[in-house]
C-alpha cells in the first residue's frame, strides 16, 4: 500500500514546555495551507519538565500530531533516530524544538528532496546565503568553528562547513537506511547522519538556514552534551568507519 503521507515533521524536545506550544502551531499553521498530508512527530527525551503533556495537550488543534515520550534521556540523537525510524512520510524533515530555523525554510527544501537523485538535504549557516539574525555567546561560537573545523578534517566532510545546523530532511529510503545504523545518542550524531548517508551513496544538497540562536542550550565544554563528548563520537565514528561497523557494503 502506497504511503499516503507526504510529509512527517520530527521535533525532537527536551525542557520544552515553554515554548514548544508556539512552535507547534507555527508548523500546523505553515503545512495546513500545503496541499499534501502531513504529520508532526514530537519526539520527547526523558523531559523533567511538562513538555510531552503540553505538546498532547495541542493535539485537540493539530490533528495529525503524534507524541512519543521517552521515560529516560537518552540524547538529542537517539530521539531524532527514533523519530526518523517511526516517521511515515515520504519525507522526513527534523528541526529544533526552540524555533532557531524557522518551518519557513521548507519552500526551499521540500522542491530540492523532490527532485530526482537528492535523498538528503541539510540547512547550512556557514554557506553563501545562509544568515544568522542572533549569534551565540562568543565562547560557544569558537567552540562550534573549531569542532567543525575538526569534524571535517577526521570524517573528511571537507564541502560541509555546517554539519550541525539542526535542520536536516531526508527521503524515507535515506532516513530507513541511515537511521538504521546511527549509535550516536548526543550531538555527534549530525556529522554521523552525513558521513553515513556519503558513504551509502545518497545525493546530500545543502541550502543556506536563517538562524536565530535561542537561549537554553544544554551544550557547554564538558558533561554529556558538551564538546568534549561530540570529539569523542567524532574519534569513534572514524573508529567505526574504518572498522566496517556501520555494515556499509561497497
Amino acid at each position: 500500500m502506497e504511503n499516503k503521507l507526504h510529509l512527517s515533521v520530527i521535533i525532537p524536545a527536551y525542557k520544552e514546555e515553554e515554548r514548544i506550544g508556539r512552535n507547534l502551531l507555527e508548523i500546523e499553521k505553515y503545512l495546513k495551507g500545503k496541499n499534501f498530508e502531513y504529520e508532526i512527530l514530537v519526539v520527547v527525551d526523558g523531559s523533567p519538565d511538562n513538555t510531552a503533556e503540553v505538546a498532547r495537550n495541542y493535539s485537540q488543534q493539530i490533528d495529525n500530531l503524534r507524541v512519543i515520550d521517552n521515560p529516560e534521556n537518552h540524547g538529542k540523537g537517539y530521539v531524532v533516530r527514533q523519530g526518523l525510524l517511526e516517521a511515515k512520510g515520504k519525507y522526513r524533515l527534523f528541526l529544533d524544538a526552540d524555533g532557531s530555523t524557522s518551518i519557513n525554510h521548507l519552500d526551499k527544501f521540500l522542491p530540492e528532496i523532490e527532485k530526482e537523485g537528492n535523498d538528503v538535504v541539510i540547512g547550512s549557516r556557514d554557506i553563501d546565503g545562509a544568515f544568522i539574525q542572533i549569534h551565540q555567546p562568543k565562547h560557544r561560537e569558537f567552540m562550534g568553528n573549531a569542532g567543525n573545523w575538526l569534524i571535517r578534517i577526521v570524517l573528511g566532510l571537507w564541502s560541509y562547513p555546517d554539519t550541525q545546523c539542526g535542520f536536516k530532511m531526508l527521503s524515507e529510503k535515506a532516513a530507513n537506511e541511515v537511521a538504521s545504523r546511527m549509535v550516536v545518542d548526543r550531538f555527534g550524531f549530525d556529522f554521523e547522519l552525513i558521513i553515513l548517508a556519503k558513504k551509502l551513496g545518497f545525493e546530500i544538497k545543502q541550502l543556506p538556514v536563517r538562524w536565530m540562536n535561542e537561549e537554553g542550550s544544554t551544550v557547554g565544554l564538558t558533561g554529556p552534551n558538551g564538546f568534549i563528548q561530540v570529539l569523542i563520537d567524532l574519534f569513534k565514528t572514524k573508529w567505526r568507519l574504518i572498522s566496517g561497523k556501520y555494515n556499509i557494503k561497497k
